[in-house]
């Protein structure tokens, strides 16, 4: 039975001469689990908006959404808040309730169930996500998993026939990346739930669902199961120019990757779990004689930024987030910080950045106490922060004036400012967006932005929170190719990001945040090279037949130096 069908759907935002949607048409079945991907931008989660009545964005639009056979429009707004359940990427901007326990009952209390019936939908929700131990807390204290899981249960509580998520992972480490997605498999598997699913990062997705949507400038070009979806990439059998289909290609898993870049000729089904991906690598190259790649260059250059036995607590009587935190940042690096949510990256981000003080321990910028930058001059050139929330740095009605306004206060004149982001802008391939407002930007674009702001202001150390949320694969190359080259001219960055991929490719070093501290920080190579878990795909895929392989890259170019005979 046909669950969600749309029919010639295109859409324009209010004064834009471009559509955002082009003639989009497409069925999800019930009981259906199908994922959309497509580049930043190109109207993934317009689409999702639109199919979820109450957040459905105004401007022009043509074309017709039925649910069940009806017209989207026909539906009263108790069936649309209750049968067509939304998570958005930002765990914090879903929960408006101070209470885990009240958040699962909002919105039954809205719909008016009765005491009773909310108290036991309630009770049977918090049983099956395992809510019980923190039903109770605030929901301020929660780590960005548990964020993320508390607004799946609190939309599944109302009970809806098909659920819309957009990028819910993002901002997710590894594990409660993990962890959520297993609980949507449970959810279809066990419920038989409707899910349609946008998302960039299609490593553990691709190997659920039962269907791929491929989106590209505002079009649906494909949508079929994964296998036959992987097949079309390979032969170039998409609708796209070839370019735009090795973008595409980028987003896919590993073992995809690694097949359509070795594979000659073969019959072989397109791989897209670690699993089948493992089984490619050893049917291609079986008896690897050469095992381990020259490591990168290792930088030694003098301490940027500098944190000795620092100590941190956010109140007198609160647990230490930082506890003895020691911390080096070298002229000329990259370097990423993992850990778990809510393990302290941020705060450590904070406290480096001034935003936060130490209660003991020492902070020096370039060998200088952090204290004695006086009057603002430790943002004047020398140390800019990303936040995760990339919103809370515009404070214009458009892009243009946000950037006027603090290249002002950066004291760069015009023709520079406008150099320097015309560079930017071309390199990270951000659209005609300066007459936009900001807040009317997707998530992926209001990121470009960001970092644009940042980056032509030429700060000599830049700390980035999350700087890969909400981009695709391409444009994650394009921002690595961008900080390697702001770190070349001798500047240096601190990432925190949960994206093990990006810091696999880009960083000169690595480190995990645990228990308040840095527990292990190596070149990419030996980082996740010694990891089991907290590991790339690339380095699962060649276990036992590479030593050191993080890579897709690196994998590939081990399987040319053998001269392997290619299937």
């Amino acid at each position: 039975m046909e669950i969600l069908r749309v029919k010639d759907l295109s859409f324009t935002y209010p004064q834009e001469k471009c559509a955002a949607l082009k003639d989009v048409c497409f069925s999800i079945a019930e009981g259906e689990f199908c994922v959309l991907c497509g580049p930043s931008g190109c109207g993934k989660t317009t689409l999702l908006r639109l199919l979820k009545k109450e957040l459905a964005p105004k401007g022009s639009l043509r074309g017709e959404i039925f649910y069940c056979g009806r017209s989207l429009d026909e539906l009263s707004e108790r069936e649309a808040a209750e049968e067509i359940g939304y998570v958005s990427q930002d765990p914090e901007q879903q929960i408006v309730t101070d209470r885990v326990w009240h958040e699962l009952a909002f919105g039954l209390e809205n719909l008016g169930l009765s005491r009773e019936s909310i108290r036991r939908r309630v009770g049977e929700v918090a049983g099956f996500f395992g809510i019980e131990r923190w039903f109770r807390q605030e929901t301020s204290t929660l780590s960005g998993g548990q964020k993320q899981l508390l607004n799946l249960a609190s939309v599944m509580v109302m009970r809806p026939r098909i659920l819309l998520l957009d990028e819910p992972t993002s901002q997710l480490d590894p594990i409660a990346a993990a962890d959520f997605l297993a609980m949507l498999a449970r959810l279809h598997r066990e419920l038989g739930l409707t899910i349609l699913f946008v998302e960039h990062r299609l490593e553990e997705c691709l190997s659920l669902c039962d269907t791929i949507g491929v989106m590209s400038e505002g079009k649906l070009v494909c949508m079929d199961a994964p296998a036959k979806v992987g097949a079309k990439m390979a032969d170039g059998a998409l609708p796209l120019l070839p370019e735009a289909i090795r973008r595409l290609r980028l987003s896919f898993p590993s073992a995809a990757r690694l097949y359509w870049s070795l594979a000659k000729n073969s019959s072989a089904s397109c791989p897209l779990s670690v699993r089948e991906g493992r089984q490619f690598l050893k049917n291609i190259c079986p008896n690897p004689k050469v095992r381990t790649l020259p490591s990168g260059e290792e930088i030694k250059g003098s301490p940027a930024l500098t944190l000795k036995n620092v100590w941190f607590r956010y109140e007198k009587t609160s647990p230490d987030i930082l506890c003895g935190a020691d911390f080096l940042l070298q002229e000329g690096e990259v370097y990423c910080l993992l850990g778990g949510n809510g393990s302290g990256k941020t705060t450590l981000l904070h406290v480096a950045a001034g935003l936060r003080r130490a209660y003991r321990g020492d902070v020096r910028i370039f060998g200088k106490k952090q204290a004695a930058y006086r009057s603002n001059s430790l943002y004047q050139g020398v140390l800019s922060y990303l936040p995760q929330d990339v919103r809370t740095i515009f404070a214009k009605d458009s892009v243009r004036e946000d950037f006027e306004e603090y290249f002002n206060v950066c004291s760069l004149s015009k023709k520079e400012w406008e150099t320097r982001t015309n560079d930017l802008w071309k390199k990270l391939e951000i659209p005609d967006i300066l007459d936009r407002h900001p807040y009317d930007l997707s998530g992926g674009e209001q990121q470009k932005c960001a970092l644009t702001k940042l980056l032509a202001a030429n700060p000599r150390i830049l700390l980035l929170d999350e700087p890969t949320k909400g981009l695709d694969a391409y444009a994650k190359q394009a921002l690595g190719g961008v900080l390697q080259k702001h770190c070349k001219d001798g500047a240096s960055v601190l990432i925190v990001t949960h994206d093990l991929e990006f810091a696999a490719q880009f960083a000169n070093r690595c480190g995990l945040f645990f228990d308040g501290g840095i527990l292990a920080q190596a070149a990419p190579q030996e980082f996740f090279g010694e990891n089991r878990f907290y590991t790339t795909s690339a380095k699962r895929i060649s276990e036992g037949l590479f030593l050191g392989t993080v890579t897709c890259e690196q994998v590939e170019a081990l399987c040319r130096v053998n001269k392997e005979e290619v299937v």
